[in-house]
Formats: C-alpha cells, structure tokens, sequence
C-alpha cells in the first residue's frame, strides 16, 4: 500500500468526498474569491477553516450546513479547506481544524468563535454579533467598507502598529532585534506610496496580532532620512525591505495588498516560529487531541530510563526536536512514550520487533501507519519522513482498527532513573558458622 500524503491526497479525497458542495448554503472560500466575497463585504460573515480529513471537521460539517440555511440571507456563512489552501489558512492563524471566525464590520479583525458546534449555538453566535453590528452602526461607530475601500474613520488607514524609523533609530531597532521586520521605504510626494499607506497600515496592525509582535511592519521617510536610503540603495518609491537578523536584506516583491503582505509576513512568521511541541503520551486526551487535530503524528517510543539515562534520552529528544523544526510547514504533531509505559499503543503499531527507539507515523483519520526501518537518527528519520511527504512508504492498518486504552502515566521528571528498592534482608541471626561447610 502507498501511504499518499499531501496535496496529491488532498485533491483526490475532496473529489470522493469534499465535506461541502455547489448545491449547499455553505460558500466555499478560496485564496481567488476571498477578498471580494468577504473582506470587501458589508455581511457578517461565519467563516470555517477546515481540513477534510479532521474527524471534528467532519463531524461539524451537517452543523454548519443547517446554520447556512437557517441564516440565509442575514449572515453569509463560508468554509476554507484550508489543507488545500494554506497560505490562506496561514494568514489567519489557523493552527488546528476546524477554527471558525467571524467577519463583522471591520474585516481586518475576525474574532475567534469560541462556542459550541451545534447549529442552535452558531446561528445564536451569529445573530448576536449581527446585532452588535447593526448597534455600531446606529450608533455611528461603522467599521464598514465602502466600495471594498475601508473608511479611514473605522481604523483601517490608522498607522498606529506601523513603526516609525529614522537614521538614528534604525540600527538599534531593526539590526540588533531577534524579530523579523519588514520595512518600507516611502517618499511623502508618491501616489504609489499613498495607495499602499493603508494597506500597509492594515496588514501591520494584523501581523501585529497574528505574530505576537515577532513581524514588524515598519515605515522610512526616505526624503529626510538619506544616509539609510543610500545604504540600501533606495531608488524608487515604495521599497519593502526584508530585515533577518544575521541576514542581508531581501527585497520584498511581493503583491501591494493588505493581504499579499500579510501572507509574506506570516510565511516569515512560520520560518521562524518554534518547531512544534513535543509532547510525552501521559494520557489518552494527549495522544487523541494530537492525532485528531494533524494530518499525521509521529510517535517515539523511546528505551527505558534505566537503559539510556537522562542524557541518553535527551539526545533522542533532540533530534526529534531537530525533526520537528524542519517540518514544522507540515504541522504534524509530535509525541513520545516510554518502551512498557503503553504496551497496547506499541503492540497496534507493531513496535517492538525492531527495539528500541522506534517510531511510528500514523495517519489518525484512515487508521493506518507507517514504520521507521531505518535508524532513528537525524539522517534516518529524514529519510523516512521524506519518504511519506512524497507519498511513499509501505503502511499497514492501526492493529484493531482504533487506538487502544492509554494508561495515564506520570510524567518523565527529567532525572535518571533509579533501580526499585528491595527489602533488606537481616542476616544478624544467620550464624555461619552452623552450616555444614561442604554444602558452602
């Protein structure tokens, strides 16, 4: 069997079976219709972010179809395949599947929906946002679009989270920050330069949010500040620079629209984030929550601690953290466990032939995994997970069919592990010298 990863997979699962079609009230949203059908809307829109191979997605989808009708024509209701369509998952943060956001007046601040997953409880969500709206304008306060075009009252050509930087501040911001930063290099006189003020000012204020302050958009009056416009090499009018630490700047060249830029910086975002978290399998929520929420999760299973130590372990840690980070893009989830601690997972994944350390990647939504054969090193992992992000690699089916009962476990404390006490054995009443010393 080939074990089919990626967007091959994706393609041919949504042409089976994709979770919402033309003849449902649900719009499906794509990186083409977006912008125009939402951000440059006057609707509220509830817009779902989801992976067809989520088993919560799944499970929402009739939900969300029976809010759609419900709300037919008062709010617009959406979905993203945002497997298929990462950049656009990416530029709204969407870490796990499904997330839901609501578009109200000012579209450049979706909201997280927290709520729950029926439909009384989306169409409850919706109509109390649509009524907050609909107060707001009332009450004067509009966050709308005019035209696809943001009022400069509702705060979207407000230039708050774009830094100012001059030849005197420049250096001590940008070139000694460990953020990345993106800088554009404007002349007060440009018409192209005011065209992309406010989109520069929207997009900074969303990276700002989206990055935990990590991106910086940042803005140089090139006509005052000439010693930096001539150590860049500022010729023409607007530049976008890219500034890494440790790194020459890049020009950015890149489209001119909120959402272009916002996209590039969280690309950026995504090459410096932390690799994922590696988590130790405690609990049955943490191997479920991992495995239900990625497309894959890479399960170590680990020797015990009294064969490695603690710096034995920690060297295997490390290089599945070293794994991690380099494909963290394919937002897998990472889990380990020591050998005996869940005896039932290691048997339905067919771990222990090989011993240990062994690793499993398992595909949590068809039931079925794949082995590492070679070594469990830097080199032989790669290799292996290469191997499955190109859709090859031999798989078999999850032994019965389902995970089975995880053990809730203490956590490793990170020592060395220490040999169980026996009883003492009290041989001050033992006199030797009565044993018949033949039988010595």
């Amino acid at each position: 069997l080939l074990f089919v990863l990626g967007t091959v997979s994706c393609t041919l699962f949504l042409a089976v079976n994709g979770l919402y079609s033309a003849s449902d009230d649900v719009i499906e949203l794509t990186p083409t219709n977006f912008n125009k059908e939402v951000i440059q809307s006057e609707s509220l829109w509830l817009v779902e972010f989801y992976a067809p191979w989520c088993g919560h997605c799944q499970r929402l989808t009739p939900e969300w179809k029976k809010a759609a009708t419900a709300l037919k024509g008062v709010v617009k209701v959406g979905a993203v395949d945002a497997d298929k369509h990462q950049s656009l998952g990416g530029q709204y943060g969407v870490r796990g599947f499904p997330t839901i956001k609501i578009f109200g007046a000012n579209k450049n601040k979706a909201e997280d929906y927290q709520g729950g997953r029926t439909s009384d409880a989306i169409v409850d969500a919706a109509l109390s946002a649509l009524r907050s709206l609909v107060k707001d304008r009332l009450s004067g306060r509009s966050g709308g679009y005019s035209s696809g075009k943001q009022s400069r009252e509702s705060g979207g050509g407000d230039k708050k989270d774009v830094i100012e930087l001059t030849d005197d501040s420049f250096d001590k911001n940008v070139l000694n920050s460990d953020d990345v930063w993106m800088v554009e290099f404007y002349a007060p006189w440009c018409g192209h330069c005011k065209n992309l003020e406010p989109e520069w000012a929207a997009a900074a204020t969303e990276v700002k949010e989206q990055t935990k302050g990590k991106v910086k958009l940042a803005a140089v009056d090139a006509t005052v500040n000439q010693m930096l416009a001539g150590r860049y090499g500022i010729r023409g009018f607007p530049t976008i620079k890219i500034f890494q630490k440790g790194e020459d700047p890049v020009d950015y060249d890149g489209g001119r629209t909120r959402s272009d830029i916002i996209a590039r910086a969280l690309d950026l975002f995504s090459d410096n984030a932390p690799p994922p978290e590696l988590l130790e399998i405690i609990s049955e929520d943490v191997l479920k929550s991992t495995c239900d929420a990625h497309q894959l999760c890479i399960i170590s299973v680990l020797p015990h601690i009294l064969d490695t130590g603690a710096s034995g372990r920690n060297s295997y840690l490390d290089v599945m953290l070293k794994m991690a980070e380099k494909y963290k893009k394919k937002m897998w989830g990472w889990l380990w466990t020591e050998a005996g601690a869940q005896s039932d997972l290691e048997s339905s994944l067919g771990i222990g032939g090989f011993g240990y350390p062994a690793m499993a990647a398992v595909n949590a939504r068809k039931m079925k995994f794949a082995l590492l054969k070679g070594s469990f090193s830097e080199q032989g992992i790669n290799e292996f997970l290469r191997e499955l992000s190109v859709g090859r690699g031999s798989t078999a089916p999850v032994g019965g069919g389902a995970f089975p009962k995880i053990h809730s476990v203490e956590p490793w404390d990170g020592k060395d592990g220490e040999l169980p006490v026996e009883d003492d054995i009290d041989l001050s009443d033992v006199d030797l010298d009565d044993w018949d010393k033949d039988e010595l």
